[in-house]
């Protein structure tokens, strides 16, 4: 008898837990309508858990993306067309709960469908950058160079560039790296993507607009750099 209720507090426990993670996972920020917009464009191409962004013209350069940390996948969408603009294959990849520390190694999903690119850069917001840099440390030789948004390394690899708004403390605090780092005067943490306000994220003193023009404005030469010493 003690044995079958010991099984059902711990069946009580479990159930209770798993409600509560679907609870908690569901509960992530949403992508605007100018974000949304931008799938129903022809240049937007959906594969599974990938929306890859084709440039007009052809290239062997790509760029993967891991999205922030229960942030609705397309909210990045914006500031990644700007670098499709720029002549980029830009590759979104959905992460399992909107949570990239579930697929870590999702990066290889965009690499195996884009047999084209010959070279690859990763990007990564929040807690997608920090599992970006965790996938780069584990596999030097795939990327040509890794990018930060209001995040700092995880793991070692160069080279790394960090872009911050300056209103985002706390990457400050944790950087020990003082190449390659770009802080964006009045840019804060969540206006790397098009999502809204972020609990906890001051209002940025800049527009979103603004903050993500100037992150493509400090990456840009970065990627361009990089590929010059491939």
């Amino acid at each position: 008898m003690k044995a079958k209720k010991c099984l059902l507090v711990v069946l009580c426990v479990v159930v209770a837990l798993a409600i509560a993670f679907l609870v908690y996972v569901n509960q992530y920020y949403r992508a605007d309508e100018t974000a949304l917009s931008l799938v129903k464009e022809g240049f937007v191409h959906r594969q599974g858990n990938l929306t890859m962004l084709i440039p007009e013209e052809d290239t062997d350069t790509g760029l993967l993306f891991y999205p922030g940390a229960k942030v609705e996948t397309e909210a990045y969408l914006p500031l990644l067309n700007q670098f499709r603009e720029a002549g980029y294959l830009c590759v979104l990849i959905e992460m399992p709960f909107y949570m990239a520390i579930f697929d870590i190694d999702a990066a290889l999903d965009g690499i195996e469908a884009c047999e084209d690119i010959d070279h690859w850069f990763l990007m990564g917001h929040s807690m997608g950058g920090a599992m970006a840099s965790q996938f780069a440390s584990e596999h030097p030789d795939i990327l040509e160079g890794l990018v930060l948004l209001g995040a700092y390394p995880y793991k070692e690899f160069d080279p790394t560039l960090v872009v911050y708004g300056s209103l985002n403390t706390s990457v400050a605090e944790k950087l020990d790296k003082t190449d390659h780092v770009v802080c964006l005067e009045g840019g804060n943490h969540a206006q790397f993507g098009n999502y809204g306000l972020q609990k906890g994220d001051p209002a940025g003193e800049i527009s979103r607009q603004e903050q993500q023009d100037k992150t493509v404005e400090a990456v840009l030469p970065f990627l361009e750099s990089c590929l010059a010493q491939s």
